[in-house]
Formats: C-alpha cells, sequence, structure tokens
C-alpha cells in the first residue's frame, strides 16, 4: 500500500481546492443547532452543490450514481473538506455513510434505482431505526415484529436513539421476523417511509442539550415487501454491511478534524504554561502519533473496501481505537484548563461528546468481542452471558 500521494491525486486535490473557496462562501454560516427543519435545508442544499459539482457520493461506484474516486481521492476529499471547514454530511449521514452503501451492496438493480438518486441529490434523508430500549449493543434481542400479510410487513414495536428521525423521510430498519428465539437468524432489513400511518417520532434531549435522537414507536405500520432490502430473516447479516461501512469509514472525517483538535491542545498548552513540561509534549505526541497510525489504518479498510465491496474487520479495529482516542483526547483538555473545565464551553462539551463515541455505532465492549473471537480466534461467552444464542 503506497501512502504517498501522486502527481494525479495532487491535482485533484487543487481542483476540489479551488472549488471549496468558492462553495463554502456561498452556503454561507450554518443555522442554529436546534432548528431541525433550517438544519435540513442547509445540508441538503451543500449535498446538492456537491452533486451538481460532481462531488456527492465521492466513495460510491460510477454506476451507483457516485464518482468512483479511488481510496486516496477520497482521503484527498475529506482532508480537503476539513481543510476548507466545509459543511459535512450532517443530517445525510445515515443515508450517506450507512443505508446508501449498504443498498449498493445488497439491493436490487430497482432499489437502487428507486432509492440512491435522492439520496445523492439531497432530496431524501434517512434514520437510523436499529437500537431498542432493551435491544441497545444486543440488537439480536430486538422485539420490534414484522407479521407479513400479503405484499405487506405489518410492524410493530419501538426503536430508540434514532438518529435525526425528527427531520428524516426514511429509515433503514431492523424488525423481527422470525420467533423472538430465533435472534439473529430472525431478522429483516427493511427500508420504511416516515411518513406511513403509524410512525411516531418522539425527540430526546441529550445531556448536552441536543436533540438529534428520537424514540420511534410504530403500531401496525404496513410496508411493502418491495422494501426489503435482502432476503427475510437475512436482516443480520445485511447488517452487518451497515455496520462495517458505519464502523470502517464513516468516522474518517472526525479523524481528520481531530488531528486539528491536538493542534489546539498544544496551543492551550502554551496559553496555559504547561507546554514546557517535557510530560505534556510527550502526552501531545503520543496523541498525534496515534492519529497518524489511525490514519494509516484507514487508507488500508478504505482500500480494502474498494476492492471487496465493503469494509473488513479493521472497520472494528479503528472504531475501537479512535473511541477510546478521542475520550484521553478529551480528557488530556479538560485536564490543561483545569477548574476552567467546571464551566460550560467546548471543553466540557467535547468531554461529554466523547464519552458517546464510546457506545454509538456499537460499544468497545463490543468491538472487543468482534475482534477477539473474528480475529484472535478466542471462543465466545458463554450462552449465559449474552443472554442466549
Amino acid at each position: 500500500m503506497d501512502l504517498s500521494y501522486s502527481p494525479e491525486e495532487e491535482a485533484f486535490r487543487l481542483e476540489l481546492r479551488s472549488w471549496l473557496e468558492v462553495a463554502v462562501a456561498a452556503i454561507g454560516e450554518p443555522p442554529d443547532a436546534s432548528d431541525w427543519k433550517a438544519r435540513r435545508a442547509y445540508d441538503m442544499t451543500w449535498q446538492r452543490m456537491l452533486y451538481d459539482a460532481g462531488y456527492a457520493g465521492i466513495d460510491w461506484p460510477a454506476d451507483s450514481g457516485g464518482r468512483g474516486a479511488s481510496p486516496v481521492e477520497q482521503l484527498v476529499f475529506l482532508e480537503e473538506m476539513v481543510r476548507a471547514q466545509a459543511p459535512y454530511v450532517g443530517v445525510g449521514f445515515v443515508g450517506l455513510l450507512h443505508a446508501g452503501p449498504t443498498i449498493i451492496a445488497e439491493g436490487t438493480p430497482e432499489q437502487r434505482t428507486r432509492y440512491l438518486p435522492p439520496i445523492l441529490r439531497g432530496e431524501e434523508v434517512w434514520c437510523q431505526g436499529f437500537s431498542e430500549p432493551d435491544a441497545g449493543s444486543d440488537l439480536a434481542a430486538m422485539r420490534t415484529r414484522a407479521v407479513l400479510d400479503g405484499e405487506e410487513y405489518v410492524v410493530t414495536g419501538q426503536k430508540i436513539w434514532t438518529s435525526h428521525a425528527e427531520c428524516a423521510d426514511m429509515c433503514e430498519l431492523l424488525v423481527r421476523t422470525g420467533t423472538e428465539e430465533s435472534r439473529h437468524r430472525g431478522i429483516t432489513w427493511l427500508a420504511m417511509p416516515m411518513d406511513l400511518a403509524g410512525v411516531e417520532v418522539r425527540p430526546l434531549r441529550t445531556v448536552t442539550g441536543s436533540r438529534e435522537f428520537a424514540e420511534l414507536f410504530l403500531d401496525e405500520v404496513r410496508i411493502p415487501v418491495s422494501n426489503r432490502i435482502g432476503a427475510q430473516d437475512d436482516g443480520w447479516r445485511v447488517a452487518m454491511v451497515t455496520f462495517a461501512f458505519e464502523r470502517g469509514t464513516a468516522f474518517v472525517g472526525e479523524l481528520l478534524e481531530s488531528r486539528e483538535l491536538v493542534r489546539e491542545l498544544a496551543s492551550e498548552a502554551r496559553r496555559v504554561g504547561a507546554f514546557d513540561d517535557p510530560a505534556v509534549r510527550r502526552i501531545l505526541g503520543e496523541l498525534a502519533a496515534e492519529l497518524e497510525a489511525l490514519s494509516a489504518l484507514t487508507r488500508r479498510n478504505v482500500t480494502e473496501a474498494s476492492r471487496s465491496g465493503v469494509p473488513g474487520i479493521g472497520g472494528s479495529v479503528f472504531k475501537l481505537a479512535f473511541s477510546e482516542l478521542r475520550k484521553r483526547i478529551a480528557d488530556v483538555w479538560m485536564d490543561l484548563i483545569g477548574a476552567d473545565g467546571l464551566v460550560w464551553g467546548p471543553a466540557a462539551d467535547t468531554w461529554l461528546n466523547s464519552l458517546s463515541r464510546t457506545i454509538a455505532a456499537g460499544t468497545s465492549q463490543i468491538q472487543r468481542n468482534i475482534l477477539a473471537e473474528r480475529v484472535l480466534g478466542l471462543p465466545k461467552e458463554p450462552s449465559s452471558a449474552r443472554g442466549g444464542s
């Protein structure tokens, strides 16, 4: 694997940088974080600008409407987006980073034609309906039930931590079509329109005051069988494809932002007079070195995804290492500012959000289990520890 940039890739960088200078100025400042109608309009306008310029779906195959960029070009794209402080995917992240790639890998030609273009053009927002009150990390314990009735599934149940349900048009939904005892073998992946009868959204307020998650209540919602991605009862395998993208490539932008954060920490250390301490410089150096290592791992993961169509087990390695690293970065920031960290501000907000990173997209404990079993070949936990199998 070559980690350097070719002349062609640097030419792509300059082309993109030139476009971003104009586009970022044109889109202007983002709206208030609590105004979801305005946030959706802003994020979808940006997505349409990317689409019109030929940058939408930078990592999607060309035959699925994307640019079909090489793995290195994908990273150049993300590096320049961060450098220009351009809007990220925002409310479009589930569609662009999770549902869309899953449909590319597992959907029929008709499904790809129906669902992919509206995501790329910024016309449809997706949310993720996976977790339930009693089935978070252990998704195989889910109880949201789908009963086949002719050409429709009748779905009843509850989801929680549903990302961006408050402004979504579609939902990537996991339901149980097998018996309760079927666990992994009885789950099905459905694409659910959010305007169907029986769908109720109740926003949740997080400890940081944000409302990007919601509870989702489903009361005999009728979803066409044609909306099923993959075979009935094969949804767990399809969901693993979703998780692979979520854990393998969806955090690249945040990785690049973390580099900037460590640079800010170095400036903060100078401001408070701590940079002359060799121990502080060593800690900052270690954080920067670990980010560089994760950057190299990311290139490896993206290269593997370009060959196979889906990220490999390296996604779990990255997710675990990055989540824990972000928490350490936040801890260092709080240590540097001391008592000032008790006052709400960027440091406190970053610290609280760092805790959520060890939970979202699969907890650190789940990632350790995956790596122990699938990479190291260690025996699985006893069924009693998992609540069945």
